[in-house]
């Protein structure tokens, strides 16, 4: 009983830890503010990798999430919403969660974006009821940073996730186990 009474405060924790989170907090964002913070977060990006920004004359349609809250101490979650781009475009609107439990403290801030570099990928996004990060279309996830050896000659996978922004203290981060899912806005 008391293990349980425990776990009821972490997770308490967790869901005030997710949904009030600094200022830029993710929970319940207009259309407007994630279109605007979606093209802050591609600008930034562009800006620090050539890659990327190379990514994106070849993508079919890129999904940026740009404020994904991250908090858990032993159970733990994620939240965030983002926008499909396509052709200069916000088409539709899907959220990122996961949740987690194990050895793990913190709270974290971060977005992501992701290339679609197929029809059939993106096709994979928009048919699924809920599209579960890792299973389908295969993602390479790219360190911003290492990314110069590559080019979009070498560049043959069907999806490029890049991770930015990170604020906070929490170890670990990783699209698996992490589920998207259409919302209207």
């Amino acid at each position: 009983m008391k293990y349980i009474h425990s776990i009821v405060i972490l997770c308490v924790f967790v869901f005030f830890a997710v949904s009030f989170a600094g200022p830029n907090h993710a929970v319940a964002a207009s259309a407007a503010e994630i279109n605007r913070d979606a093209a802050k977060t591609l600008q930034k990006l562009y800006a620090k990798s050539s890659v990327a920004k190379a990514l994106h004359e070849k993508a079919e349609a890129i999904l940026v999430f740009p404020a994904i809250t991250k908090a858990g101490f032993i159970v733990g979650g994620q939240y965030g919403e983002g926008v499909l781009i396509k052709e200069g475009k916000g088409i539709a609107y899907y959220n990122t969660v996961s949740g987690s439990y194990g050895l793990q403290a913190g709270i974290q801030t971060y977005g992501y974006v992701l290339f679609f570099m197929t029809d059939s990928a993106q096709a994979y996004l928009n048919k699924s009821d809920g599209w579960e990060l890792g299973v389908g279309p295969s993602i390479v996830v790219v360190d911003v940073g290492a990314a110069t050896g590559m080019s979009t000659t070498t560049a043959k996978a069907d999806i490029y996730a890049f991770f930015l922004d990170q604020k906070g203290l929490m170890a670990g981060l990783g699209l698996q186990g992490t589920k998207v899912t259409k919302i209207s806005k």
